[in-house]
């Protein structure tokens, strides 16, 4: 006898929506969207959608309307709830626009809550696409099957950070000059925390001083080698994750 396949197929295409999600309530999609679902994914009436709507987390939908400008969807069951993120936020330099879409895309898998990026005297850009940094993350959330995406803070120059730093969130600056190891830097934080990373050229004299002077900063090493940007964000990342964030299983 043959098994029953399972609900909902893991072959669904996955999506992220701007409104809350509901029980009873369809949604509208419309845009490009409509394009991927139709046109790639190749949908008809009657096939299941995965939505997530960065609220209630993950809900199984029916495609109740085919058409060329919108696929109308009714939610039919609530598969996942959003998922627990880590207070863990990436503050990196910008860099130019192909390696910081990396960070980007890997920031939002690795789980980080908030990006917040940063300009400093040897940034190479000095701003970023609003609207291109969404859709990055939100693709990135939704090939890995994630049911929340990273905030996006806007761009602000490194004074202005250190400035208005939360004082109870540790500030790990990740100094090319050397630290304290950061797998034992992070195991023992506790509370809220942030990763700093520089841009191509690294800090200046001055930027390092004013970091190291902070009282939130905790100057790390990652390791005896020189890192370029994107490199040290995902190392960087990969390692909170490792020494005290959701990598570590509940008791």
């Amino acid at each position: 006898m043959p098994a029953t396949p399972a609900w909902p197929p893991k072959s669904a295409p996955r999506l992220f929506i701007e409104q809350e999600l509901v029980s009873g309530q369809p949604v509208q999609v419309e845009g490009n969207r409509v394009h991927y679902l139709v046109k790639v994914m190749r949908i008809s009436p009657g096939d299941t959608v995965i939505l997530c709507d960065d609220i209630t987390g993950e809900w199984a939908t029916e495609a109740i309307e085919v058409g060329k400008r919108h696929v109308l969807l009714q939610p039919q069951q609530h598969l996942r709830p959003r998922e627990p993120v880590p207070d863990f936020w990436l503050c990196p330099a910008l860099l130019k626009k192909d390696r910081f879409d990396l960070v980007l895309e890997k920031a939002t898998e690795l789980g980080v809550a908030r990006i917040a990026p940063v300009i400093t005297r040897r940034c190479v850009a000095d701003k970023l696409n609003a609207d291109r940094a969404d859709t990055i993350v939100t693709e990135a959330a939704e090939q890995c099957a994630r049911t929340a995406l990273p905030e996006i803070a806007p761009v602000v120059k490194l004074e202005a950070m250190l400035r208005d730093w939360p004082q109870e969130r540790h500030l790990f600056f990740a100094d090319e000059e050397g630290g304290e190891p950061a797998a034992d830097a992070f195991c023992y934080a506790e509370g809220p925390a942030a990763l700093l990373i520089g841009p191509e050229g690294g800090f200046d004299d001055a930027e390092r001083a004013a970091i190291r002077a902070h009282p939130a900063s905790v100057a790390i090493s990652l390791g005896p080698r020189i890192l370029r940007g994107e490199t040290a964000a995902i190392a960087g990342i990969a390692v909170w994750m490792a020494e005290a964030g959701d990598w570590i299983g509940e008791e």
